[in-house]
């Protein structure tokens, strides 16, 4: 299975974001992918919480909602569409979106990001995604080309219960559109990714901004980049660089099977939620 991964530098601008991602779509058809990626927030990144909401547009029906659609359709391509802006319509908090369409532009599905980035970076800098997005409540696996799929975003790449249970449907592949900070992701990209490849055995496929942008603030953020595949070993089989541009590999089924023939941790795993736990104090 042959994929593309588009790294993008997105800023507070939708037209311009949409732009720069149909002329990467375009490079990446080039190289006949099964699959295109895109990374988190390929429509919209920046900006207030306020500029958010009302750049939020609609599931199905929006802007880039539609040229995504019909890109995959008139290449005859799927898309993994990273995560756009969608409105909720009933409330001041948003989601964090990612759209899965097929060959035909058809609707495969919707995953809406569940772990929402709440942290003060090393230098200060406060990150408060929940102000804006409202978190989703349901998972989604999906096939392309014979191979088994599971969506996550982002900052879903810390917590391996959700993975856990991802691979509990036996996938191949986990896609991770990403925003990744450039200050936690030079120490801890490349080892999560590599991490849950091999914790559980499978492709993972990050796909990430580069570049900066600025807020409202004036305050310069710049993210890592660094898109990547790591295969079911731990090995990284494609990078990125930190600039704009189409980031082409395979995924091999074989391989998945080869490297779970050879440590069959499926096997061996154990339910520990239904072990007794001791706990002693020091005396």
């Amino acid at each position: 299975m042959k994929i593309a991964l588009v790294q993008m530098n997105s800023q507070p601008d939708r037209s311009a974001n949409l732009r720069q991602a149909e002329a990467l779509m375009r490079q990446a058809v080039a190289g006949r992918p099964d699959l295109i990626v895109l990374p988190e927030h390929f429509d919209w990144t920046g900006g207030t919480p306020s500029e958010k909401r009302s750049a939020a547009d609609h599931v199905p029906g929006g802007a880039a909602y539609n040229l995504v659609q019909y890109f995959a359709a008139q290449h005859r391509v799927a898309i993994h569409a990273g995560s756009l802006l969608e409105a909720t319509g009933t409330s001041d908090r948003i989601y964090n979106t990612s759209v899965v369409f097929d060959a035909q532009g058809k609707e495969i599905g919707a995953y809406r990001k569940i772990h929402l980035f709440d942290i003060v970076a090393p230098d200060g800098k406060i990150y408060n995604e929940s102000a804006t997005v409202r978190p989703g409540n349901s998972l989604l696996v999906y096939e392309i080309g014979g191979m088994k799929l599971a969506c996550c975003i982002c900052y879903d790449l810390r917590f391996s219960r959700l993975f856990d249970r991802l691979a509990e449907e036996n996938v191949d592949a986990f896609i991770l559109p990403a925003a990744f900070t450039q200050q936690t992701g030079r120490d801890h990209w490349e080892v999560l990714c590599r991490a849950r490849a091999i914790e559980f055995q499978a492709y993972v496929i990050a796909c990430g901004q580069c570049g900066h942008y600025e807020t409202a603030a004036g305050e310069r953020r710049h993210m890592h980049g660094h898109s990547m595949v790591c295969d079911p070993w731990g090995k990284v089989v494609a990078e990125a660089g930190e600039d704009v541009g189409v980031l082409q590999a395979e995924l091999d089924r074989d391989r998945v099977e080869a490297v779970r023939r050879l440590i069959p941790m499926a096997a061996h795993r154990v339910d520990v939620q239904n072990l007794e736990l001791v706990y002693r104090r020091e005396r």
